[in-house]
């Protein structure tokens, strides 16, 4: 605190300026390797790694599966596109969520340790000072020695003699309570308890088994939802590969969450080490059950759940060595609150979510093989978008121990950096979709038809990066301001206008608008995240009274 009661944390006051503006503060540093860019690409880079594994898998995946025929291939886009929009209902709550609070759990503690740690230092310095004082008596008394009788020197010395003895014995004390926090900190070197990463566990298993009972028993009613008639030759081959790889969603939903606890350490290397090794063992699966096996599209699911469980058992064996699980008490848990925000979270995920599924069944209408071409389209699409997804976990978690701290001058610089990085990422992918997807279309399918819509939408895929990347990063600025109400709102917005798009664009302009509806999609979702900080409302107020 200065002189005038204002926290040294808070933006500095020089020359008023609009809250809009700071999207452009520092702009000419964006590529400068500093100190806060070495902090978010040390996060963001593993994570963007390890997000991106799941689709980079599940392309693979539709590569070898397009080669068994376009049936095989939309019938898998169908069952993959319900399944994610199964997954993303459950799963990016509880990651979210489980980020954010651990990073603020996380920095609370840390703040508290430190805190105690001050307060100890005084109390021993309080502890010391009569010592000092009688010290000092003494000294002051020496100075009348050559008026004292020899009874009185001899009682001066017993004096002496008592004072070290005294020393002596604080001495023993102090070295006593040396050992004695020896010993108290032996303790901390203990497994510590994250009540949030047990919550987090918890609805984890839950909502796994919910999501597997649910696709297993429903698979045919919800693939009708998609748009699969009962006479489509899609339907036969999407029911066995939806329903084997539901039998993994267990497993998906405690790796992701314990995705979330490393996150909110900012640990994303380790998460990342086991992804890579999961799926790795997934591609290297394919080939051997879909053609050597014969088991065909089922080999593909197959493949896919035992990867699957590899990652969520390796992720917890990991994990159960850092931090202890298993709380002292229900108590600890913080359920409700991973159920109020939670549910916020929810009505975001099914509302953005919904636009995807809803233009994937509006697709399968149109007939195997624009469905095929829209599915590879589709997964390139979220494949190289979800790269900044990994700056959107990193400037996450940076801001929620930032505003947990009250480091204001923290949360501009990392949220503005970390958006402005994005957007150079998004243009760098721009040109890397275009050329890969014109030239390599045909690694997809072999279908001159598959290939020929596949190079229509590709400008689509390729234009939107931009616009996607700022949309991913936005939300993670909003989880790490807990702004969890505004986003479920916006994005509900967003959601209505674009389901309105989706079928007046899909009816009018057929393959073609339902890539012109999708990119209004993202347009307005990147523009609510604008709209957020741009106005300085919301967690972002303190942006109007900087100067």
């Amino acid at each position: 605190m200065d002189e005038n009661g204002s926290s040294s944390n808070e933006p500095k006051n020089n020359n008023r300026n609009l809250p809009v503006s700071v999207f452009f503060k520092d702009a000419r540093h964006v590529f400068k390797m500093d100190s806060i860019a070495k902090e978010i690409l040390g996060i963001a880079f593993p994570s963007a790694l390890a997000v991106a594994a799941d689709p980079i898998a599940s392309l693979i995946d539709t590569a070898f599966i397009g080669h068994l025929g376009p049936v095989e291939l939309a019938a898998a886009g169908v069952s993959i596109a319900l399944f994610n929009q199964a997954s993303r209902i459950t799963i990016f709550p509880l990651v979210s969520i489980t980020t954010s609070f651990v990073a603020e759990e996380n920095t609370i503690e840390k703040i508290n340790k430190e805190k105690n740690l001050t307060e100890n230092i005084k109390a021993k310095s309080k502890e010391v000072r009569p010592e000092d004082q009688l010290i000092q008596d003494i000294e002051k008394g020496a100075s009348k020695e050559h008026n004292e009788t020899p009874t009185e020197s001899s009682s001066s010395t017993s004096e002496n003699v008592e004072m070290d003895d005294c020393n002596t014995s604080v001495s023993k004390s102090t070295s006593a309570g040396s050992s004695s926090n020896k010993s108290v900190s032996k303790p901390g070197r203990k497994k510590r308890h994250v009540a949030s990463a047990s919550t987090a566990l918890l609805f984890g298993t839950i909502l796994g088994l919910l999501q597997a009972a649910t696709l297993v028993f429903a698979a045919k009613p919800l693939l009708a939802a998609m748009g699969l008639k009962p006479d489509s030759p899609m339907l036969n081959p999407a029911v066995k590969y939806l329903r084997l790889r539901a039998l993994g969603a267990p497993a998906v939903l405690l790796s992701l969450a314990m995705q979330g606890i490393f996150r909110g350490f900012k640990d994303t290397t380790t998460p990342l080490y086991v992804i890579v090794s999961g799926y790795a063992l997934n591609v290297a699966l394919d080939p051997i059950l879909i053609f050597y096996c014969k088991l065909g599209i089922k080999g593909a699911a197959i493949s896919h759940v035992l990867s699957q469980y590899v990652m969520a058992f390796a992720l917890l064996l990991i994990l159960t060595r850092k931090v202890d699980l298993v709380p002292p008490s229900i108590k600890d848990l913080q359920i409700f609150r991973f159920l109020k925000n939670g549910g916020l979270l929810l009505a975001r995920v099914v509302a953005v979510t919904f636009c995807q599924t809803l233009a994937a069944s509006l697709a399968a209408r149109f007939g195997p093989i624009p469905m095929a071409a829209f599915q590879t389209c589709l997964q390139v699409w979220l494949t190289s978008s979800l790269l900044a997804d990994g700056l959107a976990v990193a400037v996450q978690a940076i801001l929620a121990c930032s505003f947990a701290e009250k480091d204001y001058e923290k949360v501009i610089a990392a949220a503005t950096r970390t958006l402005q990085m994005s957007f150079v990422l998004g243009v760098g992918l721009s040109l890397a979709v275009g050329v890969g997807l014109y030239f390599g279309a045909g690694i997809f399918s072999k279908s001159v038809l598959v290939v020929h819509l596949i190079r229509i939408g590709l400008p689509f895929v390729a234009a939107t990066q931009p616009i996607n990347s700022l949309a991913f990063v936005f939300d993670g600025v909003n989880y790490g301001a807990s702004d969890f109400a505004y986003s479920a709102y916006s994005l509900v917005t967003v959601s209505l206008a674009s389901v309105a798009s989706l079928f007046l664009l899909s009816k009018s302009k057929g393959f073609v608008g339902l890539w012109i509806a999708l990119t209004i999609y993202m347009s307005l979702r990147m523009f609510a995240g604008v709209w957020r900080m741009g106005t300085g409302t919301g967690p972002w107020r303190f942006l109007r009274g900087r100067r």
